[in-house]
């Protein structure tokens, strides 16, 4: 009979720190490694002294990258902050969460200085134009110390197009205060841009309906 490689193996489960995973421990085994984890836990959060205001990058192709920026905003202006919005590419379409967001309209602005997707615009000197412009508007915000959080919606897809250059984007980095934080969005974020982040999420692309099921946008969801 043909010996089974994991016969007996269970307890031998082990995590990628090299320990035995916790669905192999025993109470006491348990117990012991939560008590070392609280113990480096809490030496890390010892030594994480300090603030500062950080350059947050979105991006991969999977989907929520706004989506979380967005959760966020909201954080932001639950603490009270002043918080800006300016979307590079989807300003043409009205998103669900701009009709939330007016009720805050004394603490956030919302610019959407896109005219849409680049596959609909089809004009790449009106795009780059759109983007220089919410450029400017976006660098309003960033050097403005009033500004808590500023997110640049979709500002990645406009690097990577060319639409603005990553040098620029780098340059008006700089310029704001030490304690504002920036979110940049969107597929494609340039190796340059991600080096000069403190933060960075990728979102990777498993399942979509769309392209599997044929599944269209819907409410709540995707808008």
């Amino acid at each position: 009979m043909q010996q089974n490689p994991d016969l007996g193996q269970k307890d031998l489960a082990v995590d990628d720190s090299g320990e035995k995973s916790e669905s192999s421990l025993n109470s006491a085994q348990y117990k012991s490694k939560m008590q070392r984890r609280k113990e480096v836990q809490a030496q890390r959060l010892a030594s994480a002294n300090r603030e500062k205001g950080l350059v947050i990058i979105h991006t991969g192709n999977g989907k929520g990258k706004t989506t979380a920026a967005l959760g966020m905003v909201l954080r932001s202006l639950g603490h009270g902050y002043q918080v800006a919005i300016v979307q590079f590419i989807k300003g043409a379409w009205e998103p669900a969460e701009k009709e939330i967001f007016s009720r805050f309209s004394d603490r956030l602005e919302f610019h959407a200085m896109g005219e849409g997707f680049t596959w609909e615009t089809q004009d790449r000197d009106r795009d780059t134009q759109m983007a220089l412009a919410a450029w400017e508007k976006a660098l309003q915000f960033i050097r403005n110390p009033d500004y808590k959080l500023v997110l640049l919606d979709e500002i990645n897809v406009a690097m990577k197009l060319g639409y603005l250059s990553v040098d620029r984007v780098l340059a008006g980095l700089e310029e704001k205060p030490g304690d504002t934080h920036v979110i940049l969005t969107g597929r494609g974020a340039p190796a340059a841009a991600i080096a000069r982040a403190d933060l960075v999420t990728e979102m990777t692309l498993v399942k979509h309906p769309f392209r599997e099921q044929g599944v269209k946008a819907q409410p709540g969801i995707e808008f």
